[in-house]
């Protein structure tokens, strides 16, 4: 079987590339947004020019013969010749539209466009097949029923574009170099902060094994507390685990050492010279009895040890509990004939939909069988006074529960007694039934795996035999098992 290999993923790793990827993203975004803002920027100081220009040409325009007249002097075509990178064009146009002065092929304002004599406004435009930028404002003439003049200036982009990519070098530059550092600054900083993760690792290797007192979380970073609880947490259970182990070896051993030191005593007292064979078969049947005891014992705590760790891991299906309690009854009649016990069984018969449930039907059975056999245990039972063993199973197919019922007519269990005989090798006091005192601890722990509840009560209150009855509430489930 090849157990599949997955890649152990680094935490640093995973960190270091969600601080830079966006870093490094945002770089290319950054570079366009800042060559964008560069062309407004470099654009303004130029249509400010353009605008001073338009204004300048308009003082020009004059009024000869009833006509618009326009001349330029030489100073201003100085001002509007073209330099090394950019080409100038204007253009002035009559009160009537005729040409005055200028470029002839220059395209006109939008017609749809409201403007008022004396405003400067900047359109983006084509001259000669040259992307320009164009002021542009109408002159309002002294002449009667006269149209305002146009006067326009042009200039090709070349100037801005070279300004743009000035200012986009001045501010990027700096950021190749501010880059690296910064993707250095940011390995740094996640080193240091990972610190404390190496700290805590260096503490619990430090710790002894048989050390489970739990880590300091004041020590670690926030956001590692939550882990530090939940290890804490997990030790806290681990000790308890140990403890439990440790004092349930040594209740066991002390179990068993009590029919072992029989056998043995018994073993010595058969090798004795002198003894008769009647004595022989005497201390033949104690030994015999203590190792029917003796295995009993060691059933019962292989069944605990068995209960006590199945949990999930155990397979489930659909159990009928009233199939399994029959079963259980007809397992142990031999042994209440033998003590004169009246053992019968009430209730819902088998194949009944509502008496099924979802559980380890192994498990459930044991738990059946150590409630019977505590009853069978605890019941006197005489040909005058003969006990009474009844085992029950329940339906409630409103709240969906199914109840397991073994009552007695034995000498009950006292109020305060109740809880304590479901601990392991307790006891009850004031009895010679024979018991390993681990019956109803296993009912307990089958029943916690399987999520029901275990109850005791008085059979008969107030009666001189008030009797014992246990009862055990599952969940019902006639239409699916829980899952392997």
């Amino acid at each position: 079987m090849t157990i599949p290999h997955h890649e152990q993923r680094s935490l640093f790793g995973e960190i270091l590339d969600w601080m830079l990827t966006p870093l490094l993203l945002l770089w290319p975004v950054s570079l366009v947004l800042t060559w964008l803002v560069a062309q407004n920027i470099a654009g303004k100081p130029f249509d400010r020019a353009l605008e001073y220009n338009v204004r300048a040409l308009a003082q020009l325009v004059t009024i000869s013969d009833q006509r618009a007249q326009f001349q330029l002097p030489l100073p201003a075509r100085e001002l509007l010749r073209a330099n090394d990178a950019d080409t100038v064009y204007y253009q002035v146009l009559g009160t009537r539209g005729e040409y005055l002065s200028g470029e002839r092929e220059m395209p006109l304002p939008p017609k749809e466009e409201a403007l008022e004599p004396g405003e400067v406004r900047v359109r983006d435009d084509v001259v000669h097949g040259d992307e320009v930028k164009v002021a542009y404002t109408w002159v309002k003439l002294p002449l009667p029923g006269a149209k305002p003049a146009l006067v326009q200036v042009a200039e090709t982009l070349e100037k801005r574009s070279l300004l743009a990519t000035e200012i986009v070098k001045g501010v990027m530059l700096p950021q190749f170099a501010i880059l690296p550092m910064a993707v250095l600054l940011v390995w740094l900083a996640l080193v240091q902060a990972i610190k404390p993760l190496h700290q805590l690792e260096e503490r619990i290797r430090a710790r002894k094994p048989d050390d489970l007192s739990p880590i300091e979380a004041q020590a670690v970073p926030l956001e590692v507390a939550p882990l530090v609880h939940s290890v804490n947490d997990l030790l806290l259970r681990l000790k308890d685990s140990i403890a439990t182990q440790k004092r349930f070896l040594a209740d066991a051993a002390h179990q068993l050492k009590t029919p072992l030191a029989g056998l043995r005593m018994q073993a010595e007292l058969a090798q004795r010279e002198g003894a008769s064979a009647e004595e022989l078969k005497q201390s033949l049947r104690q030994i015999g009895r203590a190792s029917i005891r003796a295995t009993h014992s060691v059933n019962q705590l292989l069944a605990l040890a068995r209960a006590e760790s199945s949990g999930q891991a155990m397979p489930r299906q659909v159990c009928d509990l009233a199939e399994l309690t029959m079963a259980v009854v007809r397992d142990c009649v031999p042994r209440a004939i033998e003590k004169q016990i009246d053992l019968g069984y009430e209730g819902t018969q088998p194949g009944t939909e509502s008496g099924q449930l979802a559980g380890n039907p192994t498990l459930i059975k044991e738990l059946i069988r150590n409630l019977v056999d505590n009853a069978i245990n605890y019941t006197p039972s005489s040909l005058s006074q003969p006990g009474v063993i009844t085992a029950r199973v329940l339906t409630d197919p409103f709240g969906k529960t199914l109840m397991l019922q073994v009552e007695d007519s034995g000498p009950g269990v006292p109020e305060v007694e109740r809880e304590l005989i479901f601990q392991p090798f307790y006891r009850a006091l004031g009895t010679e039934a024979d018991g390993t005192g681990l019956g109803l601890p296993i009912v307990m722990e089958i029943a916690h795996q399987h999520n029901a509840t275990v109850s005791l009560e008085p059979t008969h209150p107030g009666q001189t035999r008030p009797g014992a009855r246990f009862s055990v509430r599952f969940w019902a489930s006639s239409s699916e098992a829980a899952p392997a």
